[in-house]
């Protein structure tokens, strides 16, 4: 059933279908119980079609993810740092996949429909369950992220968690260095408040959401992984100069 899915995925007028249904259903959470600021959309207007990463911080499973999914659509039909009435749907911007975990896209048959959407699946480098801790991504699941670079773009989480502060994993850095795209970085904050964990259920009503996109990185692809991943984890304000700032966030984290 999985595979299925997998495969599905692919084929972009179904894709087209699952953005309007995910968007109809999640327009009201961002933009009429909660108030959405976006900013910063200026530097992905104009960018090309393929070979571009956006690196973003993650605070829920899938509310960060259709928010984005929201705004491309949106920058689509020319819109500016919002989204107004969402005819946007009726076209939507399809050419755009994002990484998660496989274990949460198999949770629940709304996590599986979602993968449509354009999940790349991938290993988490440590399995509660199973307690098997692997050092960086699987090869294969490295490939499916090269492949999507090819002919679309790429959102992925570098923390792999919605963690706040918690280190980002070198995997991506490892990438950039490979395939030299286009990075953005993407700086969130609300959702971790307005969402439960999973992003499809409300805990506070009328807050405020943020989303704010970032100049592209300006990156040495010859430079250690290390100074690749520090410049990003700095771009998404998740580095150690940051966590004091976030001290609210980061303890009401600790505590959920």
């Amino acid at each position: 059933m999985a595979g299925f899915f997998q495969r599905l995925k692919h084929i972009k007028p179904l894709r087209s279908v699952v953005y309007a249904i995910v968007g109809i259903v999640s327009y009201p959470g961002l933009m009429i119980l909660n108030k959405l600021k976006i900013s910063g959309t200026e530097h992905i207007s104009k960018l090309p079609k393929h070979n571009v990463l956006f690196v973003s911080n993650h605070q829920t499973y899938f509310a960060d993810v259709i928010t984005f999914l929201h705004i491309f659509c949106a920058v689509k039909w020319g819109k500016k740092n919002r989204l107004g009435i969402p005819y946007y749907l009726l076209n939507p911007f399809t050419r755009v996949y994002y990484v998660a975990a496989e274990e949460t896209m198999r949770g629940s048959f709304i996590s599986r429909f979602f993968t449509l959407a354009g999940a790349i699946t991938v290993k988490r480098t440590w399995n509660p369950d199973s307690k098997i801790k692997r050092k960086g991504l699987d090869p294969s699941d490295t490939r499916k992220i090269e492949r999507a670079l090819d002919d679309n773009w790429v959102i992925t989480f570098p923390q792999g968690t919605t963690k706040p502060f918690a280190p980002g994993r070198k995997g991506t850095a490892l990438i950039i260095k490979k395939i030299k795209p286009i990075v953005i970085p993407v700086v969130i904050n609300g959702f971790w408040r307005a969402f439960g964990k999973k992003g499809l259920t409300f805990k506070k009503k009328g807050s405020l959401l943020t989303v704010n996109f970032k100049a592209p990185l300006q990156i040495d692809y010859d430079a250690p992984a290390e100074d690749i991943m520090k410049k990003i984890m700095d771009a998404i304000e998740q580095s150690k100069e940051y966590m004091m700032k976030g001290a609210h966030h980061w303890k009401k984290e600790s505590i959920n």
